[in-house]
């Protein structure tokens, strides 16, 4: 059957800084005044609500920063939320913690293996607290180091291990007691495009065993691959939802033509308005203007006659075709990687 998700209106204030907000990472800060001293806030989540039905693959994808792995830490029970309420299938997330906490696997962002332990040691140690039978935890280990391609390094202490192997390791810890629902925090982060690759069949292949899988990411290419549905998360804030393909209909002509001009005034964006195929035209700081169109190599002349018409000059220009990116910079006006 599988086990569906949803969050209603969670919001999350910090009143001490996170560690990442040391780095400025995007998070929405609420500005102190002049006068008495206020107390420290940083809004991470601002009302963010999203179902994830059963058995799909869902993605939240976002810039450093967004509230992406504020709300998987909400979702598995590491981040109590300021307000709001979060589901795994029946159960209140932070009502029933450890009847949550028996359906979900979890990848953290950053591998936090024991160092002291084999990888069959971190499995079979693993399965020990879900209450694993000794032959069902050796049988569970031996299935996962072969499918993560680890079997002759079983009785290596992790240490040794290179970065994408202990990502690996991670994920198969994460699996070791079959969860319903995995959850991936920015899984392929520093990964090699072989073992991403690889990562990315294991994903589907859990998924068709009828688990939901939950995963963050900034990589465009990973979310349109992977995910069945997914919601695009900026500034604490869902700002778009649906499937990859849907999404990428929703933005106006589709193509993107990121303009660069010597001057970019008014008389000049007008006269790109009135280009055929063109659906929209935004200035953007730094005389330069995003051309939403339904084409993308063919307007380069008639821009340049345009250009020429207003008295400007053409720098540069850049073409994007349909995205999840192109969505993104539509909404936002930033990349996903800022």
């Amino acid at each position: 059957m599988g086990i569906g998700i949803r969050t209603e209106n969670l919001r999350k204030v910090y009143e001490t800084p996170p560690p990442m907000a040391a780095r400025g990472a995007g998070f929405s800060f609420i500005p102190q005044r002049s006068g008495p001293k206020k107390k420290f806030e940083l809004v991470a989540l601002e009302s963010v609500s999203f179902e994830i039905r059963a058995g799909e693959i869902f993605g939240l994808l976002g810039p450093n920063g967004a509230g992406k792995s504020t709300t998987i830490g909400i979702l598995t029970t590491r981040t109590e939320p300021t307000s709001g309420r979060a589901f795994i299938g029946e159960y209140d997330v932070w009502r029933e913690q450890v009847k949550a906490k028996r359906l979900i696997g979890v990848v953290p962002q950053r591998p936090n293996l024991d160092f002291s332990l084999t990888a069959r040691e971190i499995l079979t140690f693993h399965g020990a607290y879900f209450g694993q039978s000794a032959r069902e935890r050796e049988r569970r280990a031996d299935e996962l180091l072969e499918k993560f391609k680890l079997t002759d390094r079983a009785t290596h202490m992790v240490r040794t291990f290179s970065g994408g192997m202990m990502q690996r390791m991670v994920i198969a810890r994460a699996m070791m007691h079959d969860p319903e629902v995995l959850f991936l925090d920015e899984p392929s982060a520093g990964l090699d495009p072989q073992t991403r690759l690889l990562l990315w069949e294991i994903i589907r292949d859990y998924n068709r065993q009828g688990k939901t899988i939950v995963l963050t990411t900034h990589y465009m290419d990973e979310a349109d691959a992977l995910c069945d549905r997914l919601a695009i998360i900026d500034h604490g804030r869902i700002i778009s939802e649906g499937t990859p393909a849907e999404l990428k209909a929703s933005i106006p002509g589709g193509y993107l033509l990121r303009l660069r001009f010597d001057r970019a005034d008014e008389v000049l964006l007008d006269e790109l308005r009135k280009l055929s195929g063109v659906n929209e035209v935004r200035p953007v700081e730094g005389d330069g203007a995003d051309l939403y169109a339904d084409r993308g190599g063919q307007l380069i002349g008639p821009i340049v006659n345009a250009t020429q018409a207003a008295g400007s000059e053409l720098r540069d220009v850049r073409i994007s075709e349909p995205s999840l990116e192109t969505l993104f910079l539509h909404h936002t006006g930033r990349s996903l990687r800022d």
